[in-house]
C-alpha cells in the first residue's frame, strides 16, 4: 500500500510537470503568433513601400534607408521567430518525453494496481476456504485443537491432498445418489415378475406351436408318402393302358419329403426312360393325363374339365384315352372341349357353337343316346 500512495505522489509531481510544459508551449505560441501577425504587418508594409517606390522617384536616399532599417527589422523578426520555434521545437520535446514518462508511470500503477487486487483475492480466497473448513468442523462436532493434537507428526498436507483427491475420484465413480432407487427397484422387480411370467406363457405357447408343428410334419410327411405312393402306382397303371405299352412312375427329388420335388419318368414303347420334359407334345400330354387320372382316383373331384387334351393325340391314343374317361365318368363328371370326332363319339352330351348367318353364333345340344335311338327309328 505505500509502495501505490508513493507511486501515486510520483504521478502527481510528474502531472505537475506536464502542466508547466504545457502552459510554457502556450506562451511560446503565443509569443510566435505575435511574431507572424508582426511579419504579416511588416509585409504588407513592404508591400506598400514597393507601390510607393514604384509610384515616384521621391528621395530615394531617404527610402533606402527606411528600406535598409525595414530589412534590418524583418531580420530580427525572423531570428526571433527562429528561436522562438527552436523554443516552441524544445517545449514539444520536453512534452513528449513527459507524456512517455507519465504512460510508462500510468503502466507502473495499473500493474501495482492488478497485483494488490490478485492479492486481495487471494487472501479473501484463502478467508472463505477458512471460514468453510471451520463450518464443517463445526457441523462435525470435532475440536480443532483436538484434531491438532492429535495429528501425526508425520502427516503432511500433499499426504492429505493426495488422499482427498483419491476419495473424491471413488465418490466420483460412484455417481450421483438416487434417493428414489428403492421405489424404482421396487417398481422394475415387479416389471420384471410381470416380465418373466409373459415370457413362461410365450416359451410354453412356443413349445405348444412347435409340437403343433412337428406333428403337422408328421402327419404332413405321413399323408404326402401315402398320396405319393399311391399316385405312383396309379400312374403306373394308366401309363401302360393309355399307351398300350411301356412304364412310368414319379420319383423325388430330395430326402426331405416336404422340401423335395416330385420328377416324373416316363418310358413310351420302344423308347428309353427319361423325364417328362425330353417327352414329344403328345407323349407329354398322355403322361400328364395319366399323372390327372391317377390323382383323380384317390379323391376324386365332382367333375373335371379337359381342354382339348386330345389334340397333339394320334386315332389310336385317342381312343384308349376315351375308354379311361368312360371308366372314370362313372365316379367323376367330364366336361370336355374338344375337335376330336372319336372323342365326341364316346361322349353322352354334347353342346357345339354354330355360325348360319355371319356374325350369329348360336347354342346346339344334342343327346347321344336320344340322337341314336332317333336314327335306329
Amino acid at each position: 500500500i505505500l509502495v501505490g500512495e508513493m507511486r501515486d505522489k510520483e504521478t502527481v509531481d510528474i502531472a505537475l510537470k506536464v502542466e508547466s510544459r504545457r502552459s510554457s508551449k502556450e506562451s511560446a505560441a503565443a509569443a510566435l503568433e505575435r511574431v507572424r501577425s508582426q511579419q504579416e504587418h511588416l509585409s504588407k508594409r513592404r508591400t506598400e513601400l514597393k507601390s510607393q517606390l514604384e509610384d515616384s522617384t521621391g528621395p530615394m536616399t531617404e527610402e533606402g534607408g527606411l528600406l535598409e532599417e525595414q530589412l534590418e527589422e524583418r531580420l530580427n523578426v525572423e531570428n526571433e521567430l527562429s528561436a522562438a520555434r527552436r523554443a516552441m521545437e524544445e517545449v514539444d520535446s520536453q512534452l513528449r518525453e513527459t507524456s512517455q514518462l507519465r504512460t510508462d508511470q500510468e503502466q507502473v500503477v495499473i500493474a501495482a494496481r492488478e497485483a494488490l487486487d490478485g492479492a486481495r483475492l487471494v487472501v479473501r480466497e484463502i478467508q472463505v476456504r477458512a471460514e468453510t473448513v471451520a463450518e464443517q468442523l463445526q457441523e462435525t462436532g470435532f475440536d480443532v485443537d483436538v484434531l491438532m493434537d492429535e495429528l501425526d507428526d508425520e502427516a503432511t498436507v500433499e499426504a492429505w491432498e493426495e488422499a482427498a483427491e483419491k476419495l473424491e475420484r471413488r465418490i466420483q465413480r460412484l455417481g450421483a445418489i438416487n434417493l428414489a432407487a428403492i421405489d424404482e427397484f421396487k417398481e422394475q422387480s415387479e416389471r420384471k415378475e410381470y416380465l418373466d411370467s409373459q415370457f413362461a406363457d410365450l416359451t410354453e405357447a412356443l413349445e405348444t406351436l412347435e409340437n403343433a408343428i412337428r406333428k403337422i410334419d408328421r402327419e404332413t410327411r405321413t399323408r404326402f408318402k401315402e398320396t405319393f405312393d399311391a399316385a405312383n402306382v396309379g400312374l403306373g397303371r394308366l401309363f401302360p393302358r393309355l399307351y398300350g405299352g411301356g412304364h412310368a412312375y414319379l420319383e423325388l427329388d430330395g430326402d426331405d419329403l416336404l422340401n423335395s420335388g416330385v420328377t416324373v419318368m416316363a418310358r413310351p414303347p420302344g423308347k428309353r426312360i427319361s423325364t417328362i420334359h425330353l417327352l414329344s407334345g403328345g407323349e407329354k400330354a398322355l403322361t400328364a393325363v395319366a399323372l390327372i387320372f391317377s390323382i383323380f382316383e384317390l379323391n376324386p373331384a365332382p367333375f373335371c374339365l379337359l381342354d382339348e387334351v386330345d389334340a397333339p393325340l394320334d386315332d389310336a391314343n385317342v381312343g384308349r384315352f376315351s375308354e379311361i374317361v368312360k371308366e372314370m365318368a362313372q365316379r367323376v363328371q367330364f366336361v370336355l372341349i374338344t375337335h376330336n370326332k372319336t372323342t365326341m363319339e364316346s361322349m353322352h352330351q354334347l353342346t357345339g357353337v354354330t355360325m348360319n348367318e355371319p356374325g350369329v353364333s348360336r347354342l346346339v345340344a344334342v343327346d347321344i343316346d336320344e340322337a341314336v335311338q332317333l336314327a335306329a327309328m
